[in-house]
């Protein structure tokens, strides 16, 4: 159940900024973490990202921070109160300055969908010239992805449910979609690849795309990194196309970040943003008292990109 109501403002502790917030994301982790998780408190102001200015901080954080431009991640990971509000205090690592020109609602897409996408193109790492397979290209994690990818010199194909999806994935940088749900995925992409296969998947659905493997859609010593799956339970995996093409599986959870790879990713996408190099796609934004609209929106999957809770 999700309530509008008051809190008292949170005061920065130790180590912590309090971030007075614009704006809101709403990602499908969080319409789970509702539906699903056990709560972390008596109650939970929901979502991880968000983006605002910092109006305050605590001991050992520097003052000249107050009045900078932010953008949060793991706002709501492991603690209770996260960006669903007009404040939220967090350590000040989880606040990462937002560059110039880059508006709020942008920087509550940053968080979970930009960070996904980039350790997962990280992970892959691929080349100009390589063939790379989105699941779900049009999602807010794949939009970002297809952009990151492109500019390595890849050609991505997108999985799509739509022509407008698939208009939305080609303005990203997708060189060809398919629509899963009236093309067979695996024999259009053995045409789209002359029979080879890709040479890598950014996956959001583990539990399609390992039927997807057993068609023999993945090219010899490809990769697949995975950062989702529709289904939670045990997922079966072909052994016998993994091990005789050498294949490789990389599971990852944005949320739970190695040190090196998080500053790789808060590093890297600052650096996009600097030089302009990142699309952001805001589908759909609602205010604060319409965020069960916003949560229904995200659950209904049919808003191409991010959906935003206005928070000022």
């Amino acid at each position: 159940m999700l309530i509008v109501g008051e809190r008292p403002t949170p005061d920065p502790g130790a180590g912590e900024v309090r971030v007075r917030l614009h704006a809101s994301g709403v990602n499908p982790s969080d319409v789970k973490s509702r539906r699903a998780r056990p709560l972390v408190g008596s109650h939970v102001i929901p979502h991880s990202d968000g983006a605002g200015v910092i109006d305050a901080v605590g001991s050992d954080v520097p003052k000249a921070r107050i009045g900078e431009r932010v953008w949060t991640w793991n706002a709501q990971w492991g603690r209770p109160f996260g960006t669903a509000a007009e404040f939220v205090a967090l350590p000040s690592a989880q606040a990462v300055r937002l560059p110039d020109g880059i508006d709020f609602d942008a920087g509550a897409c940053l968080g979970i969908p930009a960070l996904t996408a980039f350790q997962a193109v990280r992970l892959l790492a691929p080349t100009a010239g390589q063939t790379i397979l989105m699941i779900g290209a049009s999602s807010s994690v794949g939009h970002y992805v297809t952009q990151m990818a492109a500019q390595r010199g890849a050609l991505v194909i997108g999985t799509v449910g739509s022509s407008e999806k698939a208009a939305h994935a080609r303005t990203a940088g997708a060189s060809e979609t398919i629509d899963y749900k009236t093309e067979k995925v695996a024999e259009r992409i053995k045409e789209l690849t002359g029979g080879r296969g890709v040479d890598g998947i950014v996956d959001m659905d583990f539990s399609s795309t390992s039927r997807l493997l057993a068609a023999g859609v993945l090219a010899p010593h490809g990769t697949v990194v995975v950062y989702g799956s529709n289904e939670q339970g045990d997922i079966p995996v072909p052994f016998r196309e993994l091990l005789f093409k050498s294949l490789t599986l990389r599971f990852f959870l944005v949320y739970d970040l190695l040190p090196d790879d998080r500053r790789a990713g808060l590093e890297g996408i600052t650096a996009l943003l600097e030089a302009g190099r990142l699309m952001h796609t805001v589908g759909a934004r609602f205010p604060l008292d319409g965020i069960a609209a916003a949560h229904e929106a995200v659950e209904g999957g049919k808003v191409p990109g991010n959906t935003v809770v206005g928070v000022a």
